[in-house]
């Protein structure tokens, strides 16, 4: 008798934790999804269930809701498990977290997350056109000059990611289309889509009939999430420029519009300049389709044909930029 209740016994507890293992695995089961309605708004939650014409979402916020399928633009599963948490709550990722203000990261742009960006001084357009690979086009408002650029995604190791870009550019309908020049340059990046840390280094170029100029270019960039909606930025280029130096040799003269060879170095045949330009910059991401980013730059630059002391000058260039997925 004794071992007939024991018996028993056991079999409810191995029934009991059973359930109890069903039960954590369903737990374990549920996939959070992103909900981008056609206006803007975003929902984050369960989908508890989709009858072809309206899904019911169990929400991390407000709960329980409805949302009509012809008011959805994308549908997207959110991984609950990942570092996008801030202040407890997830932050999507977004189709712009491949972009700095100016510069870009390593990280390639996914697919069908094809973005523009409005500048004050003209538009740019980039899309995916396989995993690894990105083209744009960037110009001014009136369509020139215009620049065809390229990036492809090497790779990533550690959570550090590489990539190779290239601009090609020409003046169009200004001075004939005489004036081209490009940019090639290699980065790396630490870090995930949301928060990272990129340098990059290139070689530049400007090709005018048959005089030419040429280029390092070395750039520094991070960005941070604050916040569920806005991100910090710091971006920046630098731009080191060797060439002959005009006012070698020349005699110098009291009359200063003639000549002032007291402020100019002219005992240097060859000489380098150098341009700093400094980004920090705050962008918010109005929805997973849209953003607004501005930038208090300044410009740094040290003229070395000019004698020290009068070598150098700075100006700020605070300006705004509009992101837009299609």
């Amino acid at each position: 008798m004794i071992r007939y209740i024991i018996l028993v016994l056991l079999n409810i507890s191995f029934i009991q934790l059973t359930l109890i293992a069903q039960e954590d695995f369903q737990q374990d089961e549920k996939k959070l999804f992103l909900i981008t309605k056609t206006d803007g708004g975003e929902f984050i939650g369960e989908i508890i269930s989709d009858d072809g014409r309206e899904i019911l979402l169990m929400t991390t916020t407000i709960g329980k809701i409805y949302i009509n399928k012809s008011d959805i633009s994308n549908i997207s599963a959110v991984d609950e498990k990942s570092n996008n948490k801030i202040g407890g709550e997830f932050r999507a990722e977004g189709p712009f977290t491949t972009r700095y203000f100016f510069t870009n990261n390593s990280l390639p742009i996914k697919k069908k997350e094809h973005y523009a960006m409005i500048q004050l001084y003209g538009p740019e357009i980039h899309f995916s056109v396989s995993d690894n690979f990105s083209l744009g086009i960037m110009t001014s408002w009136i369509g020139s000059p215009i620049a065809i650029a390229s990036k492809l995604y090497l790779g990533s190791n550690n959570n550090t990611h590489f990539s190779i870009g290239t601009i090609l550019g020409n003046s169009g309908y200004i001075q004939q289309g005489r004036l081209s020049g490009g940019l090639h340059w290699f980065t790396i990046t630490k870090g995930d889509r949301l928060k990272n840390f990129t340098v990059s280094g290139g070689y530049g170029y400007f090709l005018n009939n048959s005089d030419s100029q040429d280029a390092l270019i070395i750039s520094i960039a991070a960005i941070t999430p604050i916040g569920k909606k806005a991100s910090l930025i710091f971006d920046s280029m630098i731009i080191s420029n060797k060439k002959d130096n005009p006012n070698y040799g020349r005699i110098n003269s009291s009359n200063s519009w003639i000549f002032n060879g007291s402020n100019y170095n002219n005992t240097d045949s060859e000489i380098t300049n150098t341009t700093f330009i400094m980004m920090p910059s705050l962008r918010i991401n109005q929805s997973y389709e849209k953003a607004f980013q501005i930038s208090l730059a300044g410009v740094i630059r040290i003229d070395n044909s000019k004698m020290k002391g009068h070598n150098s000058s700075s100006f700020p260039v605070p300006t705004l930029s509009w992101l837009r997925k299609f």
